[in-house]
């Protein structure tokens, strides 16, 4: 059975919040014309309360490399199992990680890739590391945002169509996979992958950090496996604390979705503007600015939330216009969050004055 095969089997998705099929990513590319090709490891992980990709780098590394040059190799070969195409990978890391892991990584990849010869320079390896700049923030992460880093460009997210499967870095076909993925690549082509994915757990609870479970268990039981189902009135936040969307108690009898973050928020101890202003203070300064709906709106929807008499409507009427217009992914989650918290918890609450 061959690479595209066993993912197919295995189901894998992409686990970086948008779980595009994987099999269907590669295979496009696979078919996509063109002499060079890339793919991108995407590292960036800058979700707030995303933690899982920093534990795989740390605790797996080698997997991940695995899985990149399985990518490499699926690419580059024909098939008689001669090289075809020219392919080449990279690491896109964020600071901190590229601090923590860069070295570790660098190792590995020596030790399992042929070595360049002098006249095809240092460069000519065929999984490089690039880290994040340190001014690419939270919209470095987007996955054509990380193309124009890699190309030194300015960062900010690309028009599609067309889109990198096709028009790539360097205008190239590209396979853009997140950390977890491609270690789930490399489970797959060894018959070790177990439907398990990761999860972060933040928040009010008492055992945070990151764990590995079955990918069909619920929220709930997942909090209870872990000891951190709370005993006091609670709400969570899945997939990630800035862009994930919020449940009441009684709703988490469903899988993790997205990132697979799962933070716990006491109702009485988080005010509900507090929270709300959070959430817009981050995605504020955050938002690249490239596009009005999300540069202007964000800071309209600000402005309405720390005046005397907030007007709500407004508030609700331009929360519908960014997901409507914004140009990329970060505008159009502005109103997961705040959207799902008013109608799945301010709405349940007594007394509660708020209303979109």
């Amino acid at each position: 059975m061959d690479i595209l095969q066993k993912i197919k089997k295995a189901g894998l998705v992409g686990r970086g919040g948008a779980c595009f099929p994987t099999a269907t990513k590669w295979e496009m590319v696979k078919n996509a014309a063109g002499e060079k090709k890339y793919i991108v490891c995407n590292a960036s992980e800058g979700e707030p309360g995303v933690k899982k990709d920093g534990y795989i780098l740390e605790h797996f590394p080698e997997k991940v490399i695995d899985g990149m040059k399985i990518a490499v190799d699926f690419l580059s070969l024909g098939n008689k199992g001669k090289k075809t195409v020219d392919v080449k990978g990279y690491i896109y890391i964020n600071p901190e990680y590229y601090k923590k892991f860069a070295q570790k990584l660098e190792s590995i990849i020596r030790k399992t890739s042929p070595q360049p010869s002098p006249s095809q320079g240092e460069g000519a390896a065929p999984i490089e590391i690039f880290k994040k700049p340190e001014s690419a923030g939270y919209i470095g992460g987007e996955e054509t945002s990380a193309l124009n880093a890699i190309e030194g460009k300015r960062i900010e997210p690309r028009l599609r169509p067309p889109f990198p499967t096709t028009n790539g870095l360097w205008n190239c076909p590209t396979i853009i996979n997140n950390v977890e993925t491609l270690y789930n690549v490399s489970l797959a082509a060894s018959g070790e992958y177990k439907n398990k994915r990761f999860y972060t757990i933040n928040g009010d609870c008492l055992w945070t950090g990151v764990y590995e479970f079955s990918e069909d268990w619920t929220i709930e039981k997942i909090l209870k496996e872990t000891k951190n189902y709370p005993n006091f009135d609670f709400f969570a936040q899945i997939g990630g604390d800035g862009s994930g969307e919020v449940l009441n108690s009684k709703q988490l009898n469903i899988q993790a979705t997205g990132a697979g973050s799962i933070t716990v928020f006491s109702v009485l101890k988080h005010k509900p503007l507090d929270l709300i202003k959070k959430w817009l203070d981050f995605f504020i300064s955050e938002s690249c600015g490239q596009c009005t709906p999300c540069r202007e709106g964000i800071y309209r929807l600000l402005e309405i939330i720390k005046s005397p008499k907030p007007d709500w409507q407004l508030f609700g009427e331009l929360l519908n216009n960014l997901s409507e217009t914004a140009f990329c992914g970060l505008g159009c989650v502005v109103p997961v969050p705040i959207k799902s918290y008013f109608e799945n918890v301010l709405a349940n609450m007594p007394g509660n004055e708020i209303d979109l």
